[in-house]
């Protein structure tokens, strides 16, 4: 059972999570018109009455232009000031997953973008690891991942996640714990909700934004510190078979963060995996507010009274 936050942002107030309710002849909820986000949050480890949120700023910005790609506006602004609000009212003391949604809350029947009504709500619930730290399996999905020519995949468009759906299903249901997906071209996409990197000759990999991945928060900032860190990043078509060889495989997102890929298909892969775990070491402080060059990543919420 999912231990949500008591208080959630609904129709531009904070109100008991329970009483967040939408009708179920909103037009989302039949057609898919609406786009989300994930957020990470967690209680400041060095002072007390203070949230820490990873890269917010990103985050709203991304949430903002999946709006447009609906129709509609919905300002970074306004979805920050929101964000703060509804930490203040729940005033968390474990990690916490924020979920900001805007929809198509019109109560018609017709398929369409304009001429209708639009909301933005938030809830949050208690978040440990969304996937095994120690690694999961994966296996290639039958499902192949949309191209952007039939969705916009550069947003968290909710409709687009019923193949994400099928995908995870498909490989939990077969044995493994994670499904990859190729695209249309046949090369690998990415995971059902996450991006996928793997190191080869002390190269760090991963599919380029050409490949109908979405454009991930984490993966972009695991890209900006792999450069920090010297090591070289190269964004490329990637195949199948590259990943059996690989000497490294994993996952990253807001959910999974940094998460190894443990076995592939019927086949173990590496289990050394330094460039990861020098990448995952450094992201966990950050995401602490524990390093001073990536302070400008963390927006610290005052939840005192």
């Amino acid at each position: 059972m999912h231990q949500f936050l008591p208080y959630a942002w609904f129709q531009g107030n904070c109100v008991p999570f329970e009483e967040a309710k939408v009708s179920i002849a909103t037009h989302a909820l039949h057609y898919g018109t609406g786009a989300f986000g994930g957020m990470r949050a967690i209680p400041d480890p060095q002072a007390t009455d203070t949230i820490l949120l990873f890269r917010a700023d990103r985050h709203a910005k991304r949430l903002s232009q999946s709006a447009r790609l609906l129709l509609t506006e919905l300002s970074e602004a306004k979805i920050l000031a929101a964000l703060e609000t509804m930490l203040r009212a729940n005033r968390p003391t474990t990690p916490i997953y924020l979920r900001p949604f805007v929809y198509t809350s019109d109560l018609g029947i017709a398929p369409r973008l304009h001429n209708i009504e639009t909301d933005f709500f938030i809830y949050g619930l208690e978040l440990g690891d969304y996937l095994s730290p120690e690694g999961v399996s994966c296996r290639i999905s039958s499902f192949t991942r949309q191209e952007d020519r039939s969705l916009p995949l550069r947003g968290k468009i909710s409709g687009a996640y019923i193949t994400s759906s099928l995908a995870k299903t498909e490989a939990v249901l077969s044995g493994f714990d994670e499904a990859l997906l190729l695209n249309s071209r046949g090369k690998i996409s990415e995971a059902s909700g996450m991006n996928l990197f793997l190191v080869r000759d002390g190269n760090l990999i991963t599919p380029g934004v050409d490949q109908d991945i979405l454009e991930g928060i984490t993966r972009a900032s695991v890209i900006e510190l792999a450069g920090a860190m010297g090591i070289p990043v190269i964004e490329r078509p990637v195949d199948k078979t590259e990943l059996f060889i690989a000497d490294e495989v994993f996952l990253t997102g807001t959910a999974a963060k940094i998460t190894p890929i443990r076995q592939l298909e019927s086949t173990p892969l590496a289990t050394d995996r330094p460039v990861m775990n020098a990448l995952r070491e450094r992201l966990v402080k950050i995401t602490e507010g524990r390093d001073k060059d990536y302070e400008h990543w963390i927006t610290r919420v005052a939840i005192s009274n």
